[in-house]
C-alpha cells in the first residue's frame, strides 16, 4: 500500500478544516483548491458500481438507474480529490461495464477486471459508490460497509459514516456495517462501500436524481475520507 506522509497530511488536513465552513455550499468545487498540499503520491481507487447491461437498483418513481447516479457520484468526488491533489483512478469513466467482449457470465468479467485495476493501482484506498434498495419503502439514508475483520477498513467506514450522519438531510444516525462483498475482499488496502441512498424510498430518490445533493454526498465522502487519512497518517 502507498504510505501516507504523515508530515505532509496532517498539514493538508488542518488547512482542509479551516475552510470547512467557507465551502458551505458544495457547489463551488473550486473551494477546494484552497487546501491543495503534497499529498500527490497518495493514490484512490472510485470504483462506480455496475454498468453497462448491469443497471444496479432502479427508482421506484423516476425509475432513474443506480449505475448512472453512481458514476455521477464518484465524477463529483474524483473533482474534489484532484483539485485537493490526490492521484485518481477510476474504474470506469463512462455507462459501459468492464467485462469487455465476454458473451458470458459477464457479472463476473466486470467485477474481475475492477481487482486488475486496484491491483495495478496499489492505492491507500478504495471507494466503490452504490446505491441502495430495501424491500419495504421507508427505509432511507446513506450507509457505509466495510470487510469485517479489517481494521483499518472498519476506522475509514467510521469517518465516512459520520460525515453522512453530520449532513442535514441524515434522517437517521447509522453506524458502519460489516459487508461480505467482492469489491471489499479483493482490496488490501482500506476499502469501504458508500451506499448514498435507497431508491426504494421515495424522498431518498427525489433527493439523488439532484445533482446538488449528489455535490454534498461527494462532499461528505471526501470529508470522511480526509479525515481518515489524518489519523492513519
Amino acid at each position: 500500500m502507498a504510505k501516507i506522509g504523515k508530515t505532509k497530511i496532517v498539514v493538508f488536513f488542518t488547512l482542509i478544516i479551516t475552510v470547512l465552513t467557507s465551502v458551505l455550499c458544495v457547489g463551488a468545487i473550486n473551494n477546494v483548491t484552497a487546501v491543495k498540499s503534497d499529498v500527490s503520491h497518495l493514490k484512490i481507487v472510485l470504483d462506480a458500481g455496475h454498468g453497462g447491461v448491469d443497471g444496479g437498483a432502479v427508482g421506484t418513481i423516476t425509475g432513474v438507474k443506480e449505475k448512472e447516479l453512481n458514476l455521477s457520484v464518484v465524477k463529483l468526488l474524483e473533482n474534489y480529490f484532484k483539485n485537493a491533489d490526490f492521484n485518481v483512478c477510476l474504474t470506469r469513466t463512462s455507462d459501459d461495464g468492464l467485462y469487455g467482449t465476454a458473451k458470458k457470465n459477464l457479472k463476473r468479467a466486470d467485477m474481475q477486471k475492477r481487482k486488475e485495476i486496484i491491483d495495478e493501482v496499489n492505492p491507500a484506498i478504495v471507494i466503490s459508490i452504490h446505491m441502495n434498495k430495501y424491500s419495504g419503502a421507508t427505509r432511507r439514508g446513506a450507509q457505509v460497509f466495510y470487510k469485517k475483520g479489517d481494521e483499518r477498513g472498519k476506522a475509514f467506514a467510521i469517518k465516512v459514516q459520520d460525515s453522512f450522519n453530520e449532513m442535514e438531510t441524515a434522517v437517521k444516525k447509522y453506524t458502519p456495517l460489516t459487508g461480505d462483498y467482492y469489491i471489499l475482499n479483493v482490496a488490501s488496502c482500506p476499502a469501504i462501500i458508500a451506499e448514498c441512498g435507497f431508491l426504494s424510498n421515495p424522498d431518498d430518490e427525489k433527493l439523488l436524481c439532484d445533482e446538488k445533493y449528489r455535490e454534498k454526498l461527494a462532499y461528505a465522502i471526501f470529508k470522511g475520507t480526509v479525515g481518515y487519512l489524518s489519523e492513519a497518517a
